[in-house]
């Protein structure tokens, strides 16, 4: 970890400081997986089932899981696991339900009716990762908004294991949220199925969910194709910022730092606190908490982009932290919520010694599909909206063409855009005429 006196900075050495972990900019992983979606769409699910045998060294014989699967895996999920993923799914659902935006209807004008209506996107297909470990959790995250949607059609691709099979806690999940169709696809050839369609996985209109580098490279690519689906976000490693004062337990925020730590050794922990005293206690904390860890390898070489902060003022943590725009910002300060207003970049807030960040991550009943790298300053996390779009509707009277028909004309002429005024002109001439 590093720590600097951010305040004795200039802005050069605060921009290098806060730099986050370079993505690799790799062009033979460019060019792999430029060459795995042309395969796709070459040969559909031959070229899949190839590319599972090549790429995770699986035989497959048929790409989606089956209904006799489904009823061995949920019959397989322990009864304690079953239980946490019920309560995690029904505090999600409890607030993407209470965030769903319903039609709007003004009258802009008299006899001018503007509507927006939401309908849902017609069929999605959902990334769930199982890198290190099969993750119940993101088929929830995302599973659950696509189903408050509306979606008629969801697709849910996560890598096979060893035996063939899908983890029976990512199986139990999607059923909760009503997905059937689940394929055994994993990596940049999961997203170009989707993308792309086969015998066996349709087309998708937009995608979703987290993954390693070849996946998120895939996103990328596929958005270019000719009628290519959308995607739900840009994508980088996981990322936390904790801003601390001195009443903070050291303990708390070594181990929230650590938490993020442990995705891989590309994720970014920064803590920003004006105690000094503070960050000598977390500096410690760490290293007697990373010592115990399991992923202790992956968490130490991603502590070589930790960086302990003192700031003279707590306000000024706050500019950092707009500035940085955290996937996650946790304040961990006596009176968190006096601070909230300050915070105007960030995928995700944790307010409070007792709101880290692993609750978001499972049940607290936000979203961790989360903008990262910087790109919360203008993103936001998956929600239900991401699963909709929205279709503007105006209903226009006579009386309402006459109100604001001139308007449309002057406007139209002063464009440039004579046939623009003519449609409405011509309608404003009959009407005067039937007058």
């Amino acid at each position: 970890m590093i720590r600097r006196n951010w305040d004795v900075l200039d802005a050069c050495a605060r921009a290098e400081l806060l730099a986050r972990p370079a993505l690799t900019d790799d062009a033979a992983r460019r060019a792999q997986v430029a060459d795995i979606i042309a395969r796709v769409q070459r040969g559909g699910d031959a070229a899949l089932r190839e590319l599972t045998r090549q790429l995770d060294g699986v035989e497959l014989a048929d790409l989606s899981v089956s209904e006799a699967e489904f009823v061995r895996a949920i019959a397989g999920v322990p009864a304690a696991l079953a239980r946490a993923i019920n309560d995690a799914k029904t505090r999600i659902e409890h607030f993407h339900r209470a965030s769903l935006h319903g039609p709007v209807r003004v009258e802009t004008a008299p006899g001018v009716v503007c509507e927006s209506l939401p309908r849902p996107i017609q069929r999605v297909g959902l990334y769930v990762p199982a890198g290190s470990a099969p993750l119940p959790s993101t088929a929830l995250m995302l599973g659950v908004p696509a189903q408050l949607a509306g979606c008629p059609d969801v697709v849910l691709c996560t890598p096979p294991r060893a035996d063939g099979r899908v983890d029976a806690a990512v199986l139990y999940a999607a059923q909760l949220c009503g997905i059937r169709r689940v394929l055994k696809l994993g990596g940049a050839q999961a997203i170009a199925a989707m993308a792309c369609g086969s015998a066996s996985v349709p087309a998708c209109d937009k995608l979703f969910g987290p993954g390693n580098a070849w996946v998120t490279e895939a996103k990328r690519q596929v958005t270019a194709l000719g009628g290519g689906p959308a995607i739900d976000m840009p994508a980088g490693p996981s990322e936390v910022m904790v801003i601390a004062d001195a009443v903070a337990d050291p303990a708390f925020v070594a181990a929230d730092l650590l938490s993020q730590c442990e995705h891989g050794p590309d994720s970014q922990a920064v803590l920003l606190s004006d105690d000094a005293g503070l960050l000598d206690a977390v500096a410690l904390e760490v290293e007697a908490q990373v010592a115990g860890l399991p992923r202790a390898a992956i968490a130490r070489a991603s502590l070589r982009h930790a960086r302990l902060l003192w700031v003279a003022a707590l306000d000024t943590a706050f500019d950092v932290a707009n500035a940085y725009a955290p996937e996650h910002l946790i304040v961990q300060l006596r009176e968190p919520r006096r601070w909230l207003d300050r915070i105007q970049n960030a995928g995700s807030v944790f307010l409070g010694d007792y709101a880290p960040e692993s609750l978001g991550d499972y049940c607290s009943g936000t979203n961790h599909v989360l903008p990262t790298y910087g790109h919360a300053r203008a993103w936001s996390g998956v929600s239900v909206a991401s699963f909709q779009k929205r279709i503007s509707v105006q209903e226009v009277s006579a009386e309402g063409l006459r109100s604001i028909g001139p308007c449309a004309v002057t406007l139209a002429h002063a464009e440039g855009l004579d046939a623009h005024a003519c449609a409405v002109s011509r309608r404003l001439e009959k009407l005067e005429c039937s007058a």
